[in-house]
Parts: C-alpha cells; sequence; structure tokens
C-alpha cells in the first residue's frame, strides 16, 4: 500500500518531468498549437484540458443546490447544498495544484499537460489528473472501527479533447480510482469509469456542455448511479460562469465517479453552478 500511495504522488511528477525533457530536444518547429478545447477548467463535473497559465490562482467556489424533486419541502433544491472552496495555482504552463474544502470531503490535486494537440499535427490534447480525496460522509457513530486512511480515495484520469472545430470540442477520460473503504461488501476497492464530455459554442458567449461518466465494474447491488450533467458555460471578461443540472451533488471527482445518487428519470437531480475569479 506504501509503495502505491508513493507512485501515486510521484507519477504526474515523472511524468511532466518526461514530457519537459523530451521538449527539450525537439528540433524548432512552426506547428502551431490548438488553443481553447475549453473555457473552462471543467466542462461540469470532468475536469477539461486546460490548465491554469503559470503564476494564475484561481478562487473557485463551485455550488450544487439540493435535489429539486423534493418541491416546496425543500425550497426547490435550496436547502441542503453542497459548496466547495477551490484554489488552483499553475506552477507552470503545464503543471497546476489545487487544495478544496467541501461540505462532503477535502480534495488535493495536480493536473499537468502531457502533449497539446497540434494543428496539421498531433490529434488530439491529452493531460493528466490525479487527486486525493477525504471523505468527509462516513461517520464513526456508523463505522465504530474506522480509521483516518479508510477516508481516502485516490483518482487518476487520462483527459483526451480533440477541437474540432471554433464550436466544438470533445473529450474523452478514461479514469481509475481506488476507495480504501467501500459500504457494500460486494463492491471491489478498485474500480474504473470512463468519461465522456463536449461542447458546443452556439453563440459569441454561450455554449452548451454536457458530460457523462459510466462506471464498468459497479456492484450490481449498489444504489449509487452514473453522473449526468448538462449546462451552459457564459463568458464574460475573460472569464468563465458555469451553470448546470446534474445528477451528482458531489463535487470532488471521488465523490462523483463513486457516489452519485441522483437519477434524471426520477426528477432527482441538482442545479448548480462554478464561478471562478483568477488573479
Amino acid at each position: 500500500m506504501k509503495n502505491f500511495i508513493l507512485l501515486f504522488f510521484l507519477f504526474p511528477l515523472l511524468t511532466f518531468s518526461q514530457t519537459d525533457l523530451l521538449s527539450g530536444v525537439e528540433t524548432p518547429s512552426a506547428k502551431e498549437k490548438v488553443t481553447s478545447a475549453f473555457k473552462a477548467l471543467k466542462i461540469v463535473n470532468l475536469e477539461s484540458t486546460k490548465l491554469a497559465a503559470k503564476g494564475d490562482l484561481y478562487f473557485v467556489v463551485a455550488h450544487r443546490f439540493g435535489s429539486i424533486k423534493d418541491g416546496f419541502e425543500g425550497f426547490y433544491g435550496l436547502d441542503n447544498a453542497n459548496t466547495q472552496i477551490k484554489f488552483i495555482y499553475g506552477l507552470t504552463n503545464g503543471l497546476n495544484v489545487s487544495a478544496a474544502r467541501s461540505e462532503f470531503a477535502y480534495d488535493f490535486a495536480t493536473k499537468y499537460m502531457l502533449f497539446p494537440q497540434i494543428k496539421d499535427g498531433f490529434p488530439v490534447t491529452i493531460a493528466g489528473f490525479n487527486s486525493l480525496s477525504i471523505n468527509n460522509t462516513l461517520k464513526e457513530s456508523l463505522y465504530p472501527k474506522l480509521q483516518f486512511k479508510d477516508r481516502l480515495t485516490y483518482v487518476a484520469q487520462l483527459l483526451i479533447s480533440r477541437k474540432f472545430s471554433e464550436k466544438l470540442s470533445l473529450e474523452i477520460v478514461p479514469s481509475f480510482f481506488h476507495q480504501n473503504f467501500v459500504e457494500d461488501v460486494d463492491q471491489s476497492n478498485t474500480q474504473y469509469a470512463i468519461g465522456f464530455g463536449g461542447r458546443y459554442k452556439f453563440a459569441k458567449r454561450w455554449s452548451l456542455n454536457m458530460d457523462y461518466a459510466a462506471h464498468l465494474n459497479r456492484a450490481p447491488n449498489s444504489l449509487y448511479k452514473n453522473p449526468l450533467s448538462i449546462g451552459f458555460d457564459l463568458e464574460t471578461g475573460g472569464h468563465v460562469f458555469q451553470m448546470h443540472f446534474t445528477s451528482s451533488q458531489a463535487i470532488d471527482e471521488a465523490g462523483y465517479l463513486g457516489r452519485t445518487t441522483g437519477d434524471w428519470t426520477k426528477g432527482d437531480i441538482f442545479f448548480g453552478f462554478n464561478l471562478a475569479r483568477v488573479f
């Protein structure tokens, strides 16, 4: 287990260093990098291949109201909300670090560029993402033998996107995550998922965003669902304000990949937004 944790944290640094060394031996090229496949750091729940620039500090407020299915009793979602406060810093133009806190989890992550999409060259952008989540929802009163390590979930993702035009960008996200503690005895601790997301710009400042994550080895009797999210990005003076409906009230990767409870077919969805300020 100790070797697994060490490898988990060293992987982004090793891969980033390898990419940096390779870039140093490449011959100068006039090939143009394709930029702005996505305007925001997230599509909705899924991370996009966009990174914060070197020296930029993002302050992000992500909010999910309660389920709208509760009607007036839950004030149509205004009660029982979940808010995440997050800081993201660009260590270099190709490496970000972040720390976040919500009602559901503490979350620490890195995102790093591996290969950019090149016009008339390499067809996709590939970035990596790793996170460590500390689950706040587990209660000692329910699990008397609970230890701190049981709260930990490790996530590793490849973010693979392609900008097809100025209007359309798509992304696929193979995902691996390991929960040290699972409530369902039939659920494997090590789990796999694959995410799909996209952005379609239909006006000068507006785009339609969607993402979905399919869990690949969920226990047959699990109460959890695959998260589906639909929303809009509004570009305002260099910033992006995101508004969406999603079946996941959890915002951290471990939460929406492994513990989504909402169901679109039953109206059990959550309205939310992501608001970022860059310093």
